[in-house]
């Protein structure tokens, strides 16, 4: 299978599932409106402050990554007969063997392990493509952000620096 046909079925915590696969470019309508049911505080966490517009270069750069160098994962699960994106993960390669990683699960759909599966998924990915680590940078309040890298099962390291933890993950 390609990485930009990439899908797997999942459980969520509740039982029901959800769909983890690749993101495509199809993906810009359903990625902005999960964005934008996200609380001002969530898009803080995810983007370290106040972000809620995107210019169509900005949309373009997230939607459209070329599965080498720039993964994407969404969350899809089925709301009132519709698919609806709960959340996404992606790693950008920044140098070799190594990745930043970022995080977002919309408002309703936080606690429910959508982080962890999609943790999973991209972990795995990344270590199939020969990277051996990860990284973030996380607020220190970002709680559950933290436990999803403590609880992944990768060796994790942190170093807090002016007001945010940088976590690495060994992945090999």
């Amino acid at each position: 299978m390609e990485l930009n046909e990439y899908s797997a079925t999942e459980t969520r915590r509740d039982g029901r599932p959800i769909e983890i696969r690749a993101l495509s470019p199809a993906d810009r309508h359903g990625m902005l409106s999960a964005l934008d049911r996200m609380s001002d505080e969530s898009i803080r966490r995810r983007f370290f402050g106040p972000k809620r517009r995107f210019s169509d270069d900005e949309v373009a750069y997230y939607t459209e990554v070329d599965f080498t160098n720039h993964v994407a994962l969404v969350a899809v699960l089925e709301e009132d007969g519709h698919s609806v994106i709960a959340g996404g993960a992606r790693y950008i390669v920044s140098k070799p063997g190594a990745a930043e990683v970022a995080f977002a699960v919309d408002d309703a759909h936080q606690g429910q392990g959508i982080g962890a599966l999609l943790m999973k998924h991209l972990a795995g990915i990344a270590r199939r493509a020969g990277l051996q680590e990860l990284y973030a940078e996380v607020l220190p309040h970002n709680t559950a952000m933290l436990k999803v890298f403590e609880k992944s099962g990768h060796c994790m390291s942190t170093k807090r620096d002016q007001g945010v933890v940088h976590v690495t993950l060994q992945v090999s």
